[in-house]
């Protein structure tokens, strides 16, 4: 299959800008630390948000060491898939097929495999489902679409790959096709899929975050829309999220792991939005945050406007862990 390097199209500029406002926020909540301890471990959750009890949702997120953990909002750890080297997770609801968890799994680095499992909502349980190829290379990001019953998984590998993969969900073990592959220039990691447009973002850690149109009969050829700046956004990009507004508006999240912070881009056309950190306050601060998520809707009175949670790369002494924030905090910090 033929691969294709992604061009700019209307990149942002590369010089330095004036530093722009940075506001803080304080964590509501955490979850335990990652039982890999003196390394870096904790990576990436993902939320899922239960609809008739939102204070039983849970966060699903990975030990990159060990496998993948299942969380409640309080912070506890109600499951443990002892799986290995897990880096990235998404998750997304397949209607009577459930919530479907898919992790990029990195225990051969010549050959990346998306491994599936589904979410038991009511147990608080993953259920291994099998695992299909995610291309050849070392995995390291995953993000799911769906589209009617297929889900479309994006694979994103060390080298730059980005191979779209199509998975059907059957009676017995999930069956994978590569459609498409994509190709940055140096180390992606995080991505994410804003259903609404079908558009892809992937974000390339030195140089800034990439459009694609997420459609497996498009172009396979991208557009800078975040170029590194050291202002804005700051290299390493890491994750991304989005927290979406009504058709077309919201935000686009994205770790800005150079300077500790995140960085909000408004949708659709990818203005910058401001910023924030996590700040040390009834819990710690945040620091070189590689994952993050996010989920609108009421999760309780602590988080009534929506979660974000993002990875804590320096949780001393304790090992590694997620903290938990109020979206309305976020907002009204940066008065929005």
């Amino acid at each position: 299959m033929r691969l294709w390097v992604a061009v700019a199209g209307a990149a942002l500029p590369m010089a330095a800008l004036a530093a722009p406002v940075t506001v803080s926020v304080t964590a509501q909540g955490e979850t335990v630390p990652v039982g890999t301890a003196a390394a870096d471990a904790a990576d990436d959750p993902a939320i899922w948000r239960n609809p008739r009890q939102p204070l039983r949702s849970l966060i699903v997120a990975t030990d990159k060491k060990a496998g993948l953990y299942v969380y409640g909002l309080d912070g506890k750890a109600r499951d443990f898939s002892p799986d290995g080297r897990l880096n990235n997770v998404d998750l997304i609801g397949m209607g009577r097929r459930g919530v479907i968890v898919v992790a990029s799994d990195r225990n051969d680095e010549a050959a990346a495999r998306l491994r599936l499992y589904r979410l038991d909502t009511r147990r608080a349980k993953l259920v291994p489902l099998g695992t299909v190829s995610g291309g050849a290379g070392e995995a390291y990001g995953v993000c799911l679409m769906r589209v009617g019953a297929r889900l479309h998984a994006f694979s994103v590998l060390k080298d730059g790959t980005v191979a779209q993969v199509s998975i059907t969900l059957g009676q017995g073990k999930p069956r994978g096709r590569i459609v498409r592959q994509l190709k940055l220039e140096t180390q992606p990691e995080g991505c994410v899929v804003d259903q609404r447009s079908r558009r892809l973002y992937v974000g390339e850690e030195d140089r800034g975050i990439w459009a694609f149109d997420a459609q497996a009969t498009a172009s396979r050829r991208g557009r800078l829309v975040a170029a590194v700046d050291g202002a804005q956004l700051v290299a390493d990009v890491e994750g991304l999220a989005l927290a979406p507004q009504g058709r077309r508006g919201g935000w686009l999240i994205a770790s800005s792991q150079g300077d500790n912070a995140y960085a909000l881009f408004r949708l659709p056309g990818m203005k910058p939005a401001g910023r924030f950190r996590i700040a040390a306050g009834r819990l710690g601060s945040t620091e070189e945050t590689d994952g993050i998520a996010f989920h609108p809707g009421a999760f309780g009175p602590r988080y009534h406007a929506g979660l974000f949670v993002a990875q804590d790369g320096d949780n001393a002494p304790a090992a590694q862990n997620f903290k938990l924030v109020s979206w309305a905090d976020v907002l009204a910090a940066l008065r929005r």
